[in-house]
């Protein structure tokens, strides 16, 4: 007879990865840096924006006449007005930022691991695709023009933080990161419609130096070649190249930002791609991004021009996909990463939670408005709706944002306090320290100490309350 066959234990399951989990040390210390340098600038540009505003509407024909003033060199084809100078310049600093933080994400951030990936590119392709097709249908339905289908699919994370600062919600740094991350997914794909929808035609003499310069740059870096009076220049030539060449100058301003080396090397306290974007974030967060607000968020409102964003299919269309297709793209393509991926919200955390991050991701400005006024170049009367419906679907969903962030403001102010606490005072979080013997002998310390004063304090008292004349009966 055979032998009896023993059972064999069943294999246990995985554990699920927490979706919307503590950030690891260095990464929460890249991503407080990053998004406090964002939300200043977020700051400056919600008072450009403003400022454009009152401009337009208060001395309009002057603001007309700085937006539309021509310089540059003619003979290079860089005859450009200031307002175009904000777009096609300006903005390239913004898009080398975010090539430099897209190739960060790669090698050593939330992106670098396929598994933690999939959540943010997910919920980033969900939050474009529906806000397009949100304006495809409106438009269609009403009769309108599908040109604008990629308005509403950008998120502005400078303005995002902006509001955050105003209302002054303290996000854990979890929530922050994801919103980063989702941004920065974002923004990959904006370039890529930028690149493919909104290229004219095509000069490839032009379009071939400004290849022949990025492979000069990339061989500079390869080399370790060192100073900014090589890289600027150089850099400068391959933007007019590029704006030349018909594809959109800003595509320069990402390709050399995802050229730079993002991972550190032994004894590097940070690599060169960090040191650079550090120098440049604020050059781009503080003075590129507000002055491309200020030429571009100049819209003259009045109760007509309000009343036909509501009313035109085209500036419908927007509204609704910044406002409803953000907010219901990105909560349900979190919601299908966790639910066919062995990923699990945060315990600490809500749906609900989710669901504000997706309504502030509608807030769509720089790129939204730079996307506009490409769609419908040539018609300047559309653009100037166009921008009226970003301004208002921006705004929309920063109050709406705002009202289910503010109910969620003590839970988020407790996990907060719960990262920062710094109990044993070794500049590291205590929640980063729990697998530190060092850690647990500095807080035996602490509550010996307290512990001998407490006694203290008790024979201090015992000894005042046996030495008391006892009270009369």
């Amino acid at each position: 007879m055979a032998p009896p066959t023993q059972d064999t234990p069943p294999t246990p399951a995985p554990p699920r990865r927490p979706l919307l989990g503590r950030l690891s040390l260095p990464e929460r210390n890249y991503v407080a840096e990053a998004l406090r340098t964002e939300t200043v600038g977020g700051v400056l540009l919600l008072v450009a924006a403003v400022a454009a505003l009152v401009w337009a509407n208060t001395f309009g024909g002057s603001y007309e006449q700085v937006s539309d003033f021509h310089f540059g060199l003619g003979a290079l084809g860089l005859d450009l007005s200031v307002a175009h100078w904000a777009a096609d310049g300006l903005l390239a600093v913004f898009f080398f930022v975010a090539g430099v933080e897209l190739k960060r994400e790669l090698v050593a951030g939330e992106l670098r691991d396929p598994k933690a990936a999939a959540l943010p590119v997910v919920a980033a392709l969900c939050g474009m695709a529906v806000p397009a097709l949100v304006y495809f249908l409106t438009t269609v339905i009403g009769g309108g023009s599908t040109n604008g289908w990629a308005v509403p699919t950008a998120t502005d994370i400078a303005f995002a933080l902006a509001v955050l600062a105003v209302i002054g919600t303290s996000l854990p740094s979890a929530l922050r990161a994801f919103l980063l991350t989702l941004a920065v997914v974002d923004d990959l794909f904006a370039i890529l419609i930028i690149a493919v929808f909104f290229t004219s035609d095509l000069n490839f003499l032009a379009l071939g130096g400004a290849v022949l310069g990025l492979v000069v740059f990339h061989l500079l870096l390869r080399f370790e070649v060192r100073g900014w009076y090589v890289y600027v220049p150089l850099a400068l030539v391959i933007w007019g190249l590029m704006y030349n060449s018909g594809v959109h100058a800003t595509i320069a301003g990402v390709a050399m930002g995802l050229m730079l080396r993002c991972s550190r090397r032994e004894g590097e306290k940070y690599s060169p791609g960090e040191h650079i974007e550090h120098l440049v974030r604020p050059l781009s967060a503080g003075i590129a991004v507000p002055l491309f607000a200020l030429f571009s968020a100049g819209v003259a409102l009045n109760g007509e021009a309000l009343a036909g964003v509501f009313t035109r299919p085209e500036t419908l269309g927007v509204v609704l996909g910044l406002v409803v297709g953000k907010t219901v793209g990105i909560f349900g393509g979190t919601y299908l990463a966790a639910r066919f991926t062995k990923a699990e919200l945060n315990k600490d955390l809500a749906w609900a939670d989710v669901l504000a991050l997706a309504s502030l991701a509608g807030i769509g400005f720089t790129v939204s408005l730079l996307i506009g006024e490409l769609a419908f170049e040539g018609d300047p009367e559309m653009v100037n709706e166009i921008k009226a419906a970003v301004l208002i679907g921006s705004l929309t969903a920063a109050l709406l944002a705002c009202v289910l962030l503010k109910l969620r403001v003590r839970k988020y102010k407790e996990l907060y306090d719960a990262e920062e606490l710094d109990e044993d005072e070794s500049g590291v979080p205590d929640v980063y320290e729990q697998d530190d013997p060092e850690y647990h002998l500095r807080m035996a310390a602490i509550h010996e100490r307290k512990a001998a004063e407490h006694r203290r304090l008790a024979e201090e008292r015992a000894g005042a309350a046996r030495n008391k004349p006892n009270s009369p009966a």
